[in-house]
């Protein structure tokens, strides 16, 4: 049985979207910010590392917000499990290529804007601005 999604929302309308926008404009500062005050190799490495949180986000991000409906609650389920998946197979990967291909890299700056991209998302919460306690 295939599980159809008659009103998908355009993925800028998702709920979602206001948090992958905060993180690509915070790893995008922060590495402007590591590039000023440490040079231009810590500069592209915290730019990496920032991409290495926010490229699976939004990997996960499309995967998870594929389906929608109380009709299709188990396949948002397996999506979302799917979406997780592959979000730490891709850091993973992109953590792996990075130290492997980028020379010379600052592994502080990498870790440094990869862990700030990533705490957007403990603040997910107040950037998404759900109204839970009126109907």
């Amino acid at each position: 049985m295939e599980i159809r999604t008659p009103n998908r929302l355009p993925f800028h309308r998702l709920p979602v979207f206001p948090v992958l926008l905060v993180q690509l404009v915070v790893l995008l500062l922060a590495a402007v910010v590591v590039w000023q005050w440490r040079g231009t190799v810590a500069g592209y490495s915290g730019l990496c590392g920032g991409l290495i949180a926010w490229l699976p986000n939004l990997y996960f991000a499309r995967k998870a917000f594929r389906y929608s409906g109380a009709r299709a609650a188990q396949a948002i389920v397996r999506s979302f499990y799917a979406g997780e998946m592959g979000k730490m197979i891709l850091t993973a990967v992109l953590f792996a290529l990075t130290f492997a291909g980028v020379k010379p890299l600052d592994a502080p700056a990498v870790f440094g804007v990869f862990l700030l991209t990533q705490s957007v998302s403990w603040f997910a919460p107040l950037l998404m601005r759900t109204r839970l306690s009126k109907p």
